[in-house]
């Protein structure tokens, strides 16, 4: 597929765009010729975003949003329709790890965050989203969930309940919307080397080690990498691909 004509007169929408994935994402959504709407709680790592896609030659906008607050969410779709007519195309990837812990030790300050950013933060975002494409005759949706959403993750309940709850959304959104052309997918990808989690590998060799001992190609992702599933299912080449949770992983699931 030749993404530099792909998304031609698109309007993307790329929640935690402003560093990691998502600016991967947003970058290559503007290669491929769309205008990108850049949201994020980091104003100067969305704005860095938006001069880089506009260097691109491509129309980009930063918006500042915390999705865990429904308000904030409702008033980012708002003003993307505001600005560019329509949204074509949304990724929510927003999302944080919290606190290592097991299940009996984990700090409640951490769970409450942790859900209300990645899931709750996603279910807001698809509501907004889906009720815009309804609107409007359709659209595309992927949501970043992790291979946490397909197994367990060790000293992580609350970031892995999360995942597991994006799939279940994911899967429950595509069902109800198949016949309204909207198709709602989503990307679970393994340790990728995006801030987020070099800081967490910061320093502790062993912890770095023993990551990647379960991944056969044994190396990290690149947030280019989950960037190129994400266009794929978004394009025109993925029109019959809906509800599903793709791995891009290494061949850790395998």
């Amino acid at each position: 597929m030749d993404n530099r004509h792909s998304f031609l007169h698109k309007i993307a929408l790329i929640t935690g765009a402003g560093s990691g994935i998502g600016r991967a994402t947003a970058l290559a959504f503007a290669a491929g010729g769309a205008a990108v709407v850049v949201a994020d709680v980091n104003e100067a790592g969305g704005q860095e975003t938006v001069e880089l896609a506009r260097q691109a030659g491509r129309d980009a906008i930063f918006i500042g949003a915390d999705v865990s607050r429904s308000d904030e969410v409702e008033a980012l779709v708002g003003e993307t329709v505001r600005r560019f007519g329509r949204l074509d195309i949304a990724v929510n990837n927003a999302g944080i790890g919290g606190a290592w812990a097991r299940t009996a030790d984990y700090p409640l300050a951490d769970w409450e965050r942790v859900l209300a950013v990645n899931l709750s933060g996603v279910f807001y975002c698809m509501q907004q989203e889906i009720r815009q494409m309804l609107a409007q005759g359709g659209g595309a949706i992927v949501n970043v969930a992790s291979i946490a959403g397909q197994r367990a993750l060790a000293n992580a309940p609350a970031y892995t309940a999360s995942k597991h709850g994006v799939i279940g959304l994911t899967r429950t959104a595509a069902q109800e919307y198949a016949r309204q052309n909207i198709r709602v997918n989503a990307v679970c990808p393994v340790f990728t080397r995006t801030p987020l989690f070099q800081g967490m590998i910061e320093g502790n060799a062993r912890l770095e080690e023993r990551l990647l001992h379960n991944i056969p190609v044994r190396r990290f992702g690149e947030p280019q990498e989950i960037a190129g599933a994400i266009l794929w299912l978004c394009s025109d080449g993925a029109t019959f691909v809906t509800g599903q949770a793709v791995n891009v992983d290494g061949g850790l699931t395998a």
